[in-house]
């Protein structure tokens, strides 16, 4: 008996990602190519942000329902991320031309309608290959979302079904974590959502 199942026992359900993800902890896989960015097309390559930290938010389509609404909150809340010393990239397998045109397209039309964080085209979908999430079957990216700190090293990652929208507070909360960790150099509580606060720094226990 195989380890591993197999079409035939299975009836061809089951798809195996063979090529994984990357390692947490170690440098981010790198990356370059065409992005939009302030209505321009520009180039962007993943040392532009080295010394920040970075949150690549992977998406499938453009001119879809949902992708729209998550870019349009993350865009819409970037100056939270750059409060924490952080950009924000979003990318699909579109092309960057595809991304001007959606981005030049009004909100009510199904548009982006002007964006502030860039968003790269992973045209040739090599990007998404490296970082484990392309559907080779679609030809798309998956919905994910990766944490890379100032050392570009991974921190975060989290891969969800194409249909679930995405919580940007809960990428705030992952990079606030991120930065506690950063600073105090010890696992991060689950106490507060200000991790920032006195109270939750480290503490010597006082044996007198």
């Amino acid at each position: 008996m195989s380890e591993l199942p197999c079409d035939e026992e299975c009836g061809g359900q089951v798809v195996i990602n063979a090529r994984g993800t990357p390692p947490l902890m170690r440098p981010a896989p790198f990356w370059r190519g065409p992005a939009v960015h302030n209505a321009k097309i520009v180039n962007l390559t993943m040392r532009d942000f080295s010394g920040k930290y970075l949150a690549l938010v992977f998406y499938p389509y453009d001119f879809t329902i949902i992708c729209p609404t998550e870019l349009i909150q993350f865009n819409d809340r970037i100056e939270e991320f750059q409060d924490l010393d952080c950009e924000v990239v979003a990318i699909s397998t579109d092309s960057q031309y595809t991304h001007l045109a959606w981005v030049t397209t009004p909100r009510k039309q199904g548009g982006l309608g002007g964006m502030s964080i860039p968003i790269l085209s992973d045209k040739n979908q090599k990007i998404s290959r490296r970082y484990g999430v392309l559907d080779e079957q679609l030809g798309v990216a998956s919905k994910a979302v990766f944490i890379i700190d100032k050392q570009q090293k991974l921190r975060h990652m989290s891969i969800t079904d194409m249909a679930l929208p995405r919580s940007v507070d809960e990428v705030l909360r992952v990079i606030e974590a991120c930065q506690f960790v950063d600073k105090y150099g010890t696992v991060c509580p689950m106490r507060s959502t200000n991790l920032e606060t006195e109270e939750l720094a480290p503490k010597l226990e006082d044996n007198e």
